[in-house]
């Protein structure tokens, strides 16, 4: 990778810290000026204060220097732990940001990406690297702080230095220029060390964490979901899966002894290269004291020279360690920029901004074909249907029919492979994504309710009506029961968040979610499957309300159960992904060839048997 790459990758890492992670940068570089200058500070203090002591033992210019040695570091002392308080704070909540950037890519992402096995493996990829290691945003955060140092540590080191080349001793040698040349060529010559040891270092890191990864994922479920998720509970038990997950773990205690020689290997390398930054400190030291002892400068300045020179040596070493590891973060960030780019515009080239949804709608499914993408089989093929408000429609049909992928298409979570989806007369294409979805309200077969109040939950906001929550509940026949919770439309639902919250069926969920469907007081309501989780009575009352309620609108049920065909003005028969029969549920059922009847007879035919 080009330096004008590193650079720009880096620059948008930044802007993406600033955008989700505000001042912690800010915070980290403040934090990491006052540290890595005030050592120099007390450094060139110190030495005023030895050559004072040595020499002409000044009491009023000694008072001074201390006085101000003590002042500088009280007032660098209070700022840097306020900074230090203010920065450890942002950081905390650091990783809460990084999830936010996950969150917000999947919510612009099309349903269509969302789907996709090669989108989830990348985003899986991705938020491994960053949440496991730190990887990329992370060492981002965390290496910005060095790179602070090394600059002002390389810049204040040489200020404080100058003199030791400049000052004249009583030996020749020791006063040529040369040493110059010397001294920078052992600096350079330690950071190329530190360089080519860190690298051996990474490679044997990169080398552990590719297995580290699979430990982690594999100890996550081992160790940790499969006894503690309460949904495995009664599975894990009674099969006893817990002996396969004890099998698991000792399989990854034999790679954790196995992981033992890269530790090793790291650690040597490490020692190697502290090794030469002592040989090169020393030789540093070695020509400072000669100097010192051939009268080049009082012994406080030796002080000076000798703590800059390694202070230099170290930054040198440093600023190679930072380049290397700008290189290693930039590749991280790049996968994970890669993910972040992934084309989501859902907007397919819209050129109606304006809500066009009148009360009135009339929505036509013309030469409707579909298949998966990456799939060559039609899931969906030459649909022909029309949906106008004021009445209700059934699609019914056998598993694997067609039903969901066509409300799939009706909620534009997926676009016709051919043909296309009017309404009003308006290619839904060219409709505002956002405005055609506020005219949408659908309970979908597996729709999920949140750890929130019931009022929240089916208002789907933290300021409702309650009036009209109410109302919805009683419509969709599940008020006398929120009614009788501790805290009414308060009660959070599930223990997720609250000690106090309730546990409900699933009946009474699907209930909450009809209810949430009604809040919304949209145009077009789709039921998918709507009382699945319901027994025939309560099913009944269902239908029977949503006839009461559901007036004026246009209502979609799809459904295995045909009980709901007698509530419908239409009914749409799926096979094989075709409409192969239209009517009302009365004309369908007296045609005894047709698929109607057979569906139909064989529910009935259930129930007759179950009676018996």
């Amino acid at each position: 990778m080009s330096i004008r790459d590193r650079l720009k990758i880096t620059r948008r890492g930044y802007s993406i810290l600033r955008e989700y992670c505000p001042g912690l940068i800010e915070t980290k570089i403040l934090f990491s000026l006052i540290e890595s200058g005030a050592p120099f500070i007390n450094i060139w203090f110190s030495a005023k204060i030895i050559n004072e002591i040595a020499n002409l033992r000044r009491i009023k210019v000694l008072g001074i220097y201390v006085i101000f040695t003590i002042l500088i570091n009280l007032i660098f002392s209070i700022i840097k732990s306020v900074v230090d308080r203010v920065s450890s704070a942002k950081e905390a909540s650091m990783w809460d940001c990084f999830s936010k950037i996950f969150c917000d890519k999947q919510m612009s992402v099309e349903y269509e990406v969302l789907e996709k096995a090669s989108y989830q493996q990348q985003k899986q990829k991705a938020e491994e690297n960053l949440f496991m290691f730190g990887n990329g945003l992370g060492q981002l955060v965390w290496n910005t702080p060095g790179l602070i140092r090394v600059f002002v540590g390389i810049f204040a080191s040489i200020a404080l230095s100058i003199s030791l080349f400049t000052s004249k001793c009583n030996n020749n040698i020791l006063n040529s220029k040369l040493w110059i040349l010397v001294i920078v060529a052992m600096i350079v010559f330690e950071g190329w060390i530190h360089d080519k040891y860190k690298n051996r270092e990474q490679k044997v890191f990169n080398d552990w964490s590719d297995g580290t990864v699979w430990f982690n994922r594999t100890f996550a479920f081992y160790g940790q979901e499969l006894d503690l998720d309460l949904q495995r509970a009664k599975d894990v038990r009674i099969y006893r899966q817990d002996i396969i997950a004890l099998n698991k773990i000792d399989k990854m205690i034999a790679h954790n002894i196995k992981d033992d020689s890269y530790i090793s290997k790291m650690s040597l390398y490490q020692g190697i290269s502290s090794f030469w930054a002592e040989i090169i400190n020393s030789l540093c030291y070695i020509f400072v004291v000669l100097k010192t002892f051939y009268g080049a400068f009082p012994v406080g300045n030796m002080v000076q020279y000798i703590s800059s020179l390694k202070r230099l040596t170290e930054s040198f070493g440093e600023l190679t360690l930072s380049i290397a590891e700008n290189k290693i973060y930039c590749e991280h960030l790049k996968k994970l920029f890669e993910y972040l780019d992934i084309d989501a515009s859902n907007e397919n080239n819209v050129d109606i901004l304006e809500n066009v949804v009148e009360k009135e709608i009339c929505i036509e499914f013309k030469n409707v074909s579909f298949k998966y993408p990456g799939s060559d089989t039609y899931v969906l093929r030459n649909i022909n249907a029309e949906f106008h408000s004021g009445k209700r429609y059934a699609i019914v049909g056998m598993n694997g029919s067609g039903k969901t992928t066509f409300v799939k298409l009706l909620c534009r979570l997926y676009a016709p492979t051919e043909g296309a989806i009017y309404i009003n007369g308006i290619d839904v294409k060219r409709i505002d994504y956002k405005e055609y979805l506020k005219n949408l309200a659908v309970v979908f077969q597996d729709f999920q309710l949140f750890s929130f109040g019931v009022g929240q939950n089916v208002s789907v906001n933290t300021d409702y009506d309650k009036l009209k929550v109410e109302q919805c509940l009683m419509k969709a026949g599940i008020y006398d029961r929120v009614s009788k919770m501790s805290e009414k439309l308060e009660t959070c639902l599930y223990r997720d968040f609250s000690e106090n919250g309730v546990e409900i069926s699933g009946g009474e969920a699907q209930k909450i979610a009809l209810a949430r469907a009604l809040y919304k007081e949209a145009s077009v309501m789709i039921l998918d499957e709507p009382t699945a989780a319901l027994d025939p009575i309560a099913e009944e009352e269902v239908y029977t309300k949503f006839s009461e309620i559901r007036s004026e609108g246009l209502t979609i049920y799809i459904s295995h159960r045909l009980s709901s065909c007698k509530f419908c003005d239409s009914v749409n028969v799926f096979d094989c992904g075709t409409i192969v029969q239209k009517g009302t549920h009365e004309e369908l059922v007296a045609n005894k060839q047709g698929k109607y009847y057979e569906l139909w007879n064989a529910q009935a035919q259930y129930y007759r048997n179950s009676s018996r």
